[in-house]
């Protein structure tokens, strides 16, 4: 079988010639993206546009560079992302959106529409047979994602406390899902407290969307309550190493199923991926705080295999060493560490990715193996 072809460009630039955005266009172009009939269809690019407080996520300069390539090939491009299931600014349409223009996405600076897949409550949803589902019969996505002809996924590969890193299979996946996508998606385990190590700051208790978390004011400790969801952002707010997952495979589970909900977005359409390995924050872009990247940046990839593209970012990324003072390097050289030999395992010990390419090539969704195609 041909390797799939992942296409590759560094973020070099010269003091007086092309800058990222256009590199990003000529990559994308090298690519084959012109291979897709786009003269008058729909076209969903789909992004995260950062919570507010976060300073991670992708500029509305990379959008803009592939809005202007769809345009140019006929498409009719719009900027799209669904609703979370956690507090934040964007777990619902209208603050969705002003967060999105707050950080810098507007008509005008991307070029495009920007319309939020699941609607103004994250309830204008479809249900999608998954072909060759094992974990998902029906998947909850975002009508309006549905509705597009084509779907491009512009993704900021970075960390993930749950999955390990939020790369290509991810963004389209979890971002695809609506409200009740996410929570079907995150059906599998509950937090646990470990009772001697929780301070009672309460932290946890804000990340959490579900009444899922309840302070004990007699003992100042948290604890978990029958509406926990297992959706793990209580695994990210914790400073103390206080939550964990007793049954070891939700997350394994949760990466199965956001391959699956991939499977339901782009099955039976045409796609085209991209994916912006930089500012590799330890964390999702969902989080409202940033901290200093686990990795230094790597470059820019695009490819029409979705699987092939998140190989590829990874195995750039386990080349690197990690960056001094990031919380990858500290817990390195912690005591008692054990090292896993996986940059992203090492920065969150909890977090479990494998499976989710796995259960990728399982199904269907693409090949691990992918020709490295340097600009």
């Amino acid at each position: 079988m041909e390797k799939s072809k992942v296409f590759f460009t560094d973020f070099h630039t010269v003091a007086y010639g092309e800058g990222t955005a256009v590199k990003l266009k000529k990559l994308i172009k090298a690519a084959g993206i012109g291979n897709i009939d786009m003269d008058g269809k729909f076209v969903a690019i789909k992004m995260h546009f950062g919570e507010q407080g976060n300073l991670s996520f992708l500029r509305p300069n990379y959008a803009r560079a592939v809005v202007d390539v769809v345009k140019e090939l006929g498409g009719k491009p719009f900027l799209t992302d669904c609703n979370t299931m956690y507090p934040g600014k964007r777990k619902n349409a209208l603050e969705h959106l002003y967060c999105a223009w707050e950080n810098g996405f507007t008509p005008l600076t991307v070029g495009c529409p920007i319309i939020i897949g699941d609607g103004l409550k994250g309830t204008d949803d479809v249900a999608v047979p998954v072909a060759g589902g094992e974990y998902v019969k029906e998947a909850w996505i975002g009508r309006a994602v549905m509705d597009a002809d084509i779907v491009i996924s512009l993704t900021h590969f970075k960390g993930h406390e749950a999955t390990g890193f939020g790369g290509c299979l991810k963004n389209i996946g979890m971002g695809c899902g609506s409200r009740a996508g996410k929570k079907d998606q995150h059906s599998h385990g509950k937090a646990t407290i470990n009772e001697e190590k929780c301070r009672g700051c309460r932290k946890c208790q804000k990340e959490c969307a579900n009444g899922g978390l309840v302070f004990d004011g007699t003992k100042k400790k948290m604890t978990i309550s029958e509406n926990c969801v297992g959706c793990g952002r209580c695994l990210g707010a914790c400073n103390f190493d206080a939550i964990c997952f007793l049954e070891n495979n939700a997350n394994e589970m949760l990466s199965r199923r956001i391959a699956e909900y991939t499977k339901a977005v782009i099955d039976g359409r045409p796609s085209f991926h991209i994916s912006l390995v930089l500012d590799i924050s330890p964390n999702c872009d969902c989080h409202s705080e940033n901290d200093i990247p686990i990795l230094p940046d790597v470059g820019m990839f695009a490819s029409f295999d979705p699987l092939a593209l998140d190989w590829a970012c990874v195995d750039a990324c386990l080349k690197l060493e990690p960056m001094p003072g990031s919380q990858l390097y500290n817990n390195i050289h912690s005591e008692g560490f054990v090292d896993h030999h996986d940059h992203f395992k090492n920065s969150t010990p909890e977090s479990e990715w494998r499976s989710c390419l796995e259960q990728a090539e399982k199904i269907g969704l693409g090949s691990r193996e992918y020709e490295l195609i340097k600009m």
